[in-house]
């Protein structure tokens, strides 16, 4: 089975129709595009994931996504719980918690991101995250999660973290959540193969993806 290779866009592109132009450039490599979403109803794919939404179906939460909106624009997956939700907008793991399940309750299939920041124990962040995050999920919804491992030292740094050190994460979550992994952070033509070679599912692909050439010379690498 191919992994599964997610490219998340991020605040990029800066225009619709450079959206446009990359997704062109990129939609026959069969992975999904994680774009923002006021270009996620332009691009019309099946292979299209959100990059946040709220907890709640509906009320009065200006700004927020609900994950039903997500729904009815024909989105498949979500992404919760990135290192910069947690970061930049604290993000605790009681918010991804309720986001997981209403997102789970949408039946869209949520991509939970998981890390330590530099100098943090990685097993011990990753246990506590999983521990509260997953709280009161059902085994039938655990199943549709899919895990994105980011070490969060790594995204954007171009300190890479390296493969066998990656496994040891990879085997850790592994023993706790038998669902598919995915690796993220810095990941780039060069290294992308690596991660699969050890195990991982696929890969979540940040500043790599916006450039056309590079992303798909990554799938075809894996």
């Amino acid at each position: 089975m191919k992994p599964l290779i997610i490219a998340n866009w991020k605040m990029n592109p800066s225009t619709i129709k450079e959206a446009k132009e990359l997704f062109d450039k990129v939609k026959n490599t069969g992975a999904i595009i994680c774009a923002p979403f006021v270009y996620l109803s332009e691009l019309k794919s099946d292979n299209l994931c959100a990059q946040n939404c709220y907890w709640e179906s509906s009320g009065a939460y200006t700004g927020e996504i609900s994950p039903n909106m997500l729904r009815d624009l024909g989105i498949a997956y979500v992404i919760i719980g990135h290192s910069e939700r947690r970061m930049h907008f604290q993000e605790t793991d009681e918010m991804i918690n309720k986001k997981l399940k209403a997102a789970l309750t949408a039946d869209l299939k949520p991509i939970l991101c998981i890390g330590e920041k530099k100098g943090e124990n990685a097993k011990e962040v990753i246990e506590k995250q999983l521990k509260y995050d997953l709280d009161e999920i059902s085994e039938k919804d655990l199943k549709k999660i899919i895990i994105a491992y980011e070490p969060v030292w790594a995204i954007g740094t171009g300190d890479f973290c390296e493969s066998g050190r990656a496994k040891d994460a990879l085997e850790f979550i592994k023993e706790k959540f038998n669902n598919k992994v995915l690796y993220g952070g810095s990941v780039n033509s060069k290294i992308s193969k690596n991660y699969i070679d050890v195990g991982f599912d696929g890969l979540l692909v940040g500043g790599a993806s916006l450039k056309a050439d590079e992303f798909i010379e990554i799938n075809q690498n894996v």
